[in-house]
């Protein structure tokens, strides 16, 4: 049954689309955050180590609501790496691990990368879909982002 709550089916459609590719980009970056969690080595090993399961703790919680919010809007949710990397607007980390600096300029460049993406997927949800309650849900995630980043940021300087 097709959810009536004030958003044309076509723009159910269109949101469901928009936020796939969103899941998409938060689970590239828990995959690659857990990476470097699993990898880091170093001097700062420890604090790393847990800086990046804090994040990719926050990330696995971002993904489940992500999901929530699509199946809400009456879709189905996609759940396979091929399909994740298939729509992804991150690239993934694939061989050997970087250094602890490289690390963090990596998981800050996708965080500022899926925050940019945001700020346009909001303008889309408000200009041509009407879905007020996924532009909410999306500021969220962009503040989210945007004191990860922050965070990061602090350890480059």
């Amino acid at each position: 049954m097709k959810p009536q709550i004030g958003v044309l089916a076509d723009n159910l459609s269109k949101s469901i689309e928009i936020l796939s590719v969103i899941l998409s980009d938060e689970m590239t970056l828990y995959i690659k955050t857990r990476k470097f969690h699993w990898n880091v080595a170093g001097e700062s090993f420890m604090e790393l180590h847990k800086l990046f399961q804090s994040q990719y703790s926050e990330l696995e919680e971002t993904v489940d609501l992500v999901a929530e919010r699509i199946g809400k809007l009456g879709g189905n949710t996609i759940g396979s790496m091929k399909e994740f990397l298939a729509i992804t607007r991150l690239k993934e980390s694939t061989g050997d691990s970087p250094s602890q600096n490289e690390m963090l300029k990596n998981l800050l460049s996708d965080h500022e990368s899926i925050i940019i993406e945001l700020r346009k997927d909001v303008a889309l949800f408000g200009t041509e879909n009407n879905d007020i309650g996924t532009i909410d849900f999306l500021t969220g995630l962009i503040q989210q982002h945007e004191t990860t980043a922050w965070v990061l940021r602090r350890y480059l300087k």
